[in-house]
């Protein structure tokens, strides 16, 4: 195999790019559920949510549409449901 010039600079960017959205999607589920996480929590909490709602909405048939707004709104779905649950357990 061969390996492109610029393929450890697209790697770096669509990393960024996903911490971008999970620091978006952190940030309104918190903003929707109250409390917050600091920069890097937001960001774990996003990426999470985003593991989350891929499985989860197309297993109810939901499709929140494609692009950078899609996957924001998916992962925010995610983190919403992801703090939720976090809530629930820490009650318990």
């Amino acid at each position: 195999m061969e390996e492109t010039v610029g393929s450890g600079m697209s790697v770096l960017v669509g990393l960024l790019i996903m911490a971008a959205i999970g620091a978006v999607a952190g940030f309104l589920a918190h903003a929707v559920m109250g409390g917050g996480a600091g920069l890097i929590g937001n960001i774990v909490l996003g990426i999470v949510g985003a593991v989350v709602a891929g499985y989860a909405l197309p297993a109810i048939g939901l499709s929140v549409g494609g692009g950078i707004v899609g996957a924001i709104v998916s992962a925010t779905i995610g983190a919403i449901i992801v703090l939720a649950i976090l809530r629930l357990v820490d009650r318990a």
